[in-house]
């Protein structure tokens, strides 16, 4: 069943444009803990907190600046994460699924990659 997740800024609830969605669905494939990371072209800047950092927040370009102000207030103390400067490019993937698809090659389809219960 085909889905379309929708993205909202959490201060003006502003939805991105097609390109920026795209680029954020990107992201939602990627394992990610107390990471910023910009989604182009329209500047919009996710935290993607996990664990002891949240949940995963948006913020469109006019309130960039406040999002990072919340994160640091309520994270601020916990560790350096929150406290990263940008620029925050999508360039390289330290961890994550897509990592793991690349090291696999073709046919990584139904292999488990996550903690087995």
């Amino acid at each position: 069943m085909p889905v379309k997740v929708l993205f909202r800024c959490e201060f003006c609830g502003a939805e991105p444009n097609d390109e920026t969605r795209a680029s954020l669905e990107a992201q939602l494939q990627e394992l990610l803990f107390g990471t910023y990371l910009d989604a182009e072209p329209e500047r919009w800047l996710v935290w993607h907190g996990g664990g002891l950092y949240g949940h995963v927040r948006y913020a469109c370009q006019n309130h960039r600046g406040e999002l990072k102000a919340q994160i640091r207030e309520h994270y601020g103390t916990i560790g350096s994460h929150p406290w990263a400067m940008g620029p925050h490019p999508v360039t390289v993937y330290r961890r994550g699924r897509r990592r793991v698809r690349e090291r696999v090659g073709p046919g990584w389809e139904g292999r488990s990659f996550g903690p087995t219960v």
